[in-house]
């Protein structure tokens, strides 16, 4: 055996909002890539346009570092439990992790499911408790709930001896105790030097057998446009070499082929480094192999051994996907066709692989499945940006036969509301069939509840939580196992307002549309009968004509000329939209306009469809 001497392998792992990012930027600062003032921006590792606006991490990336003498492979994951997929497949590609946890927060559901999986893998682990500039930090108490944890997960004695370490990720700070008090100068003149010392001291160096045969497996996929497809993955033994040839060992089964590599890298601060030649435990990238996919073992020719892909969770819900037809198809995308429609998804699922995809017994339609709405609905917003137009339904859960039983997806729901609200939370929960499991005591003023739900009763649930607790409150959850299905879901439980035909919205016919509820649209909007234009309070649907013009006459009365005024319109994001739609409506989605519409048109075919059910 040799060693591959100074090289770390390690992943930072987290609840979404934890810092991990934030840290990132703090190390590659602190390692010296960037020179004062270059490094413009924060969350320098979040590319993605939609991570930027969202201010969340979707795709796992790398980075690399060099502090001393040793270099440091990094793995930016996912927080959100939606996204849990990519953090699976890139915990093989590493021999260590550090595990943020947020000073006040403490441990949240994904903080349990991806500390499973590292404890799983055994992983060396050291934790953060980062955010201690927090007004309202408990460090001391977050950290007790980090050993509860550890314990609950069934954890060894070597795996409980992890370090521990306080940090600031924003002021990039770092401490090996805890500060009796924390000021503003003492954060400014730390470093998170003492989180790369524990990394250099307490994660194993990246082992391998350099001169044995050649194994890699891919563990992600990235896209070059002058490189083409880019396989990336760890060299878990023998020496890998600039235009040598490699066997495609498919993780499908499907027959080997043998591809040359053209090029040949290590990652370097933000960007890539050709190399000739990487030995055993380096995490390299590949150009020239065009047909490698995710989970994919890359072999020598002469000695072809696969190795084991880590086991992806199944997906949780499913939504339709189908061409649109709507009277507007075609006014503003750019691929419209179910070919175009399926080509993509296709694409999609090599990469995504939390993510599933099947055709129907119609062409026009696709079920794709996956971990939660977000995660699909993050799919439906990269299509639209790239001239898709395409229609979605709403998503609901996915069941399956488990010993003669019917059964479908139970969530572990995480509630950290204020005081004032945890009544109305429990009885809206409680409706659908949610179980309290547990509740912490209030902990300034706010109130941390635990629990189980089933999926499909979880639908459509989060906007109506934030309405009911004002935009104050957090809801996290992950997949708990499989309960007896207990049917739909609760729906909307209110109508909403249709438009009546086919044309321009005016004032007047809003202005009168407004009086039976509230509007999604504006004056100058194109509609068609059958689209949603607004929600109103009663119980059925009503039809109301917005493109109604005022009847121009030579009579005048009094105030007749005083100008209409309109509410503005309510504005929904696609996410919103998906949580808003009833079974028996669809979501538009073109790469100008996100419509939400009944699936049948028009008002008498739906009121016949209504009576045959």
């Amino acid at each position: 055996m040799t060693e591959a001497k100074k090289l770390r392998n390690i992943a930072i792992i987290a609840h979404v909002d934890h810092g991990k990012t934030t840290l990132v930027d703090a190390l590659l600062k602190e390692s010296g890539f960037f020179r004062a003032g270059e490094l413009q921006g924060t969350q320098v590792m979040d590319s993605n346009a939609i991570e930027r606006e969202r201010g969340i991490t979707i795709l796992a990336k790398n980075t690399a570092i060099s502090y001393q003498d040793a270099r440091i492979n990094i793995v930016d994951t996912p927080g959100h439990a939606d996204f849990g997929g990519e953090v699976e497949r890139v915990l093989k590609m590493v021999d260590g992790v550090l595990l943020l946890v947020d000073a006040y927060d403490g441990p949240m559901p994904q903080t349990r499911f991806v500390l499973s999986k590292a404890l799983e893998m055994k992983l060396r682990t050291i934790v953060v408790i980062n955010k201690i500039d927090r007004p309202n930090a408990r460090a001391a108490e977050v950290l007790d709930m980090v050993y509860e944890l550890y314990f609950d997960l069934g954890a060894d004695d070597e795996q409980i001896d992890f370090p521990v370490l306080f940090a600031s990720a924003k002021y990039a700070a770092a401490f090996y105790e805890l500060p009796e008090e924390l000021t503003e100068e003492l954060l400014q003149e730390a470093s998170v030097k003492p989180i790369l010392d524990t990394i250099i001291e307490r994660i194993a160096e990246a082992r391998g057998e350099d001169e044995a045969a050649v194994q890699v497996l891919v563990s992600n996929i990235d896209y070059d446009n002058y490189l083409g497809r880019l396989a990336i993955g760890k060299i878990e033994r023998g020496t890998l070499r600039q235009a040598e040839p490699l066997a495609v060992i498919k993780a499908d089964g499907s027959p080997t082929k043998i591809a040359r590599i053209n090029n040949l890298y290590v990652f370097d601060g933000l960007s890539r480094k050709e190399i000739k030649e990487a030995k055993s435990g380096e995490i390299v990238c590949l150009s020239g192999i065009e047909e490698v996919n995710i989970g994919d073992t890359l072999t020598d020719p002469e000695v072809q051994e696969p190795l084991e892909f880590v086991s992806i969770e199944e997906p949780t819900i499913a939504m339709l996907f189908q061409v649109n037809d709507s009277p507007l198809a075609g006014k503003e995308g750019k691929y419209l066709t179910s070919r175009h429609i399926k080509e993509r998804l296709e694409r999609e699922i090599l990469r995504n692989v939390a993510m599933r995809f099947e055709e129907t017994d119609s062409p026009d339609r696709f079920i794709v499945k996956g971990r939660g709405e977000l995660h699909i609905s993050i799919l439906i917003e990269n299509m639209r940006r790239e001239g898709y137009e395409f229609q979605v339904s709403r998503p609901y859960a996915l069941t399956r036969l488990i010993d003669g039983v019917l059964m479908e997806p139970e969530e572990l729901l995480q509630v950290q509301v204020s005081e004032e609200y945890q009544g109305i939370v429990i009885e809206k929960l409680g409706k659908r069939k949610a179980e309290l499991i547990s509740m912490e005591p209030p902990f300034r003023g706010n109130v941390k509840m635990e629990f189980r739900i089933p999926s499909s009763q979880l639908i459509g649930y989060r906007s109506q939580f934030m309405n009911d607790t004002r935009g104050n409150g957090m809801l996290s959850g992950i997949l708990a196992g499989y309960v007896p299905s207990v049917g739909q879901g609760v729906g909307r439980g209110h109508g909403v307002l249709l438009a009546h035909s086919a044309g321009e919205a005016v004032t007047y016919g809003l202005h009168n549309a407004q009086e039976r509820g509230s509007l999604f649209i504006s004056p100058g909007t194109e509609v068609y009968e059958g689209m949603i234009v607004g929600t109103t309070m009663q119980a059925e649907d009503v039809i109301v004509n917005v493109c109604r013009r005022k009847q121009l006459t030579n009579i005048r009365a009094a105030g007749s000329d005083d100008a209409l005024r309109l509410s503005p319109p309510i504005q929904m994001s696609l996410e919103q939209c998906l949580e808003f739609i009833d079974d028996d409506e669809m979501i538009e989605v073109t790469p100008g306009s996100i419509r939400m519409r009944k699936r049948i048109l028009d008002s008498k075919m739906r009121l016949r469809a209504a009576s045959k059910t």
